[in-house]
């Protein structure tokens, strides 16, 4: 039966639906079937905690748009962004294909997610050079690997703890960090934090190496203009954004400069996706992931359950 809550917010659903939709294109334009073959699990456990905490999207798109902000003050990192990406003039692209390979590689069966491993593998071969002060980068450098991927799993798991209206049990935190670097060390990252605790000592072991930058800026200012093909882009692109950067931690809000408005705006922001997310997992509940669960005989709602 319908609850209340579903009966009540049927018309926001389907505006919801059209937009995710919209925005993010299931598959993103590409080919992975998440129905078959019956049975393949893909890279994680269906019982897992990385199935859970992706599967949860308001939380999920506020925690990449935290982790893009947090990945501009990693300078050997940015210039690899700024001389190999046409960000500047497709960001919404960028973040398609980002969305594209997290869910491929969290619920494609196992060789869809292999192959847009090794895809990323090859773009990545063509990634290198110097930055404007001549220090030399290379996509396929395992510590700016690991960089990239602690920023996203830090900034997906504080989304689901903000977001989701589910509590997180205890040592499900650990066992995602745990689970999700396999897809880091795939890629050829090392030395990834497997916990909590090991990801706070990354944090603070790589702070004296970031900087807010000239780049950094015009990064952001970009990513604060981007359009969604949606409904009230603005105000859409302005909750999740400020949602994003409710995320950070204070380190980084210091670093990037977030002014007291900005700060504020965030908090604001924060309370508005909190309080849309539970009509978000109503509207949603065909994507990647449910079919995924139906691939492997688990009832989706199961997702929402620890």
């Amino acid at each position: 039966m319908p609850t209340a809550l579903h009966l009540v917010t049927r018309p926001a659903q389907a505006a919801i639906r059209r937009w995710v939709a919209g925005a993010f294109p299931r598959n993103g334009g590409g080919t992975v079937d998440y129905d078959a073959p019956v049975g393949d699990p893909g890279l994680f456990d269906p019982d897992g905690a990385t199935w859970r905490i992706h599967a949860d999207f308001p939380g999920m798109l506020a925690g990449g748009l935290a982790a893009l902000m947090l990945q501009t003050l990693h300078p050997l990192a940015l210039a690899g962004v700024w001389d190999h990406s046409n960000f500047r003039e497709d960001l919404l692209g960028r973040l398609r294909r980002t969305t594209t390979f997290v869910g491929g590689t969290t619920y494609a069966p196992r060789a869809s997610a292999q192959a847009l491993i090794e895809r990323v593998r090859h773009i990545h071969d063509r990634v290198r050079g110097t930055t404007e002060d001549g220090r030399p980068y290379d996509a396929n450098d395992p510590a700016l690997l690991t960089w990239v991927h602690v920023t996203e799993a830090y900034s997906f798991l504080q989304g689901y703890r903000r977001y989701s209206h589910i509590d997180l049990p205890g040592g499900a935190a650990d066992r995602y960090f745990d689970e999700c670097r396999r897809v880091a060390e795939a890629l050829g990252a090392r030395d990834v934090p497997r916990s909590e605790a090991e990801v706070d000592a990354y944090f603070r072991a790589v702070r004296p190496t970031l900087a807010y930058t000239e780049r950094t800026r015009t990064v952001l200012d970009i990513l604060a203009q981007v359009r969604l093909p949606v409904p009230v882009a603005s105000l859409s692109r302005d909750v999740f954004l400020h949602a994003g950067a409710a995320l950070l931690p204070e380190w980084a809000v210091r670093m990037l400069r977030r002014t007291p408005a900005q700060r504020a705006r965030a908090r604001m922001a924060a309370h508005a996706l909190w309080s849309m997310a539970p009509v978000f997992r109503l509207a949603l509940t065909e994507g990647i992931a449910a079919h995924a669960c139906r691939r492997v005989g688990r009832d989706p709602r199961e997702l929402h359950r620890w």
